[in-house]
């Protein structure tokens, strides 16, 4: 299998070409189980060089034949408010896309996807769906709607009027591939493509996102690009070592094995830390520092 480019690099250069399309409808479909055709790519806060998100975060707004919006967005750093960053995404798309006027009734669906490399919430699964519903209190029954409603919203049901909202946890996928939406995700955690895939898009980012395809100017810019994390990585596992390294010499200054011990607590913590910030999941954590899932946890409590 061929290393292929990054898909948040791939964004934020390359799929927005109309020519690349297939790329993105692929992905969309295989993850809304509906077949996507992109009308048009929007005006995003994507492509922000500052020194804080140029590789931190990138997103895209599509809009499909339908007439629905749709925010992808790759978040690659820890973020503890990430949950309100989405809601505030969905927010003001909505805001922005209001005229002077305008019936309440026209206002676009919004879809949110979410692709995340760091470990948000709590939860067994890697792909979580989110929607509005209301639910009767005394009864326990759906509210649901009316004809005149339905002729409105084109739509039976009431969640499909408001935001829905995929979260992808890219770092909990455990590489088996049990459908085509797991192939994506596959492609999404190696930037390689499974062999034997047959998600829809995949074929096609095989063939374009190959880094050899691209232009001498953009190999560079994507060499720097990956220069960035793995110079990330590194100040992780010297910030590790040298925290053992501490730790080790405080227990034995202190010369009784209760200082040594807190020393190497104290320096775990500050190393699970440096990672959470770092957007590292909270498993790789655990195996780096010895730390249990729960105290990692606490730190950003």
């Amino acid at each position: 299998m061929k290393n292929l480019i990054r898909f948040d690099w791939a964004v934020k250069r390359l799929l927005r070409n109309k020519a690349n399309f297939g790329i993105l409808e692929g992905f969309l479909s295989e993850l809304l189980s509906e077949d996507i055709q992109i009308e048009s790519i929007l005006e995003s806060e994507s492509n922000k060089q500052t020194g804080d998100n140029k590789s931190n975060r990138v997103d895209i707004l599509v809009k499909n034949s339908k007439d629905e919006l749709l925010i992808i967005e790759i978040q690659n750093s820890y973020m503890l408010d990430y949950l309100m960053r989405m809601l505030f995404g969905t927010s003001k798309l909505i805001v922005d896309n209001m005229d002077e006027g305008m019936k309440y009734g026209n206002i676009k669906k919004i879809i949110s996807v979410n692709i995340v490399y760091f470990d948000l919430g709590r939860g067994e699964d890697y792909i979580y769906h989110g929607t509005t519903n209301y639910v009767g209190i005394h009864k326990n029954d759906t509210l649901t709607l009316s004809k005149n409603e339905e002729s409105i919203y084109h739509t039976e049901q009431i969640a499909k009027i408001y935001p829905e909202y995929y979260i992808i946890k890219v770092n909990q996928f455990d590489e088996v591939a049990k459908d085509r939406l797991d192939e994506w995700v596959y492609f999404l955690k190696n930037s390689r493509v499974k062999e034997g895939s047959s998600a829809k898009g995949l074929k096609e980012a095989q063939e374009k996102l190959d880094v050899l395809k691209l232009s001498e100017a953009d190999k560079r810019e994507y060499d720097n690009y990956i220069k960035d994390w793995r110079d990330t990585f590194g100040v992780i596992v010297g910030n590790f070592d040298k925290g053992k390294f501490e730790g080790h010499q405080e227990g034995r200054q202190e010369g009784i094995e209760e200082g040594r011990q807190e020393g190497r607590l104290e320096s775990r913590y500050e190393i699970a830390k440096n990672c959470l910030a770092e957007g590292m999941p909270v498993t790789v954590i655990t195996k780096l520092t010895g730390l249990s899932e729960d105290e990692i946890r606490q730190i950003v409590l």
